[in-house]
């Protein structure tokens, strides 16, 4: 990819849309209390958002992530830098940079309290869709 092609993919990026699109996929796979946290306002935050969902089994964890990994790939063209977790799949990390995507099954999220953490953080829930 050349330097104009790099330049037009990020004017071209929208990241409602790009987070959005995470939503869809977790909602795909049957994904559990979902929550988006909105950490911009925040200093020490390490990403613009994090979204946060659980599977009640390790394979729909990996299965979550595994659909939000090839959905952004094929639909928006965009790759994680850090895609970690899937080998035990009780917790994938899927990094954007921008976003981070957290798929727990649900003992992980309740010992790790992520919500809690970053409690300063704006929050927007979505129903679960079946």
């Amino acid at each position: 990819m050349d330097k104009n092609q790099t330049t037009i993919k990020a004017q071209d990026f929208n990241i409602d849309e790009f987070n959005a699109l995470i939503i869809d996929s977790i909602q795909d796979i049957k994904g559990k209390s979902i929550v988006k946290l909105d950490l911009r306002h925040l200093e020490e935050a390490p990403a613009d958002f994090f979204i946060i969902c659980q599977g009640d089994s390790t394979t729909q964890v990996k299965s979550i992530a595994d659909n939000v990994y090839g959905r952004l790939k094929r639909e928006m063209g965009e790759l994680p830098i850090n895609f970690e977790g899937t080998q035990v799949s009780e917790w994938v990390l899927v990094d954007y940079f921008i976003t981070v995507v957290h798929v727990f099954h649900p003992e992980k999220r309740e010992f790790y309290q992520l919500e809690d953490l970053w409690s300063d953080a704006i929050v927007t829930e979505y129903e679960e869709e079946y």
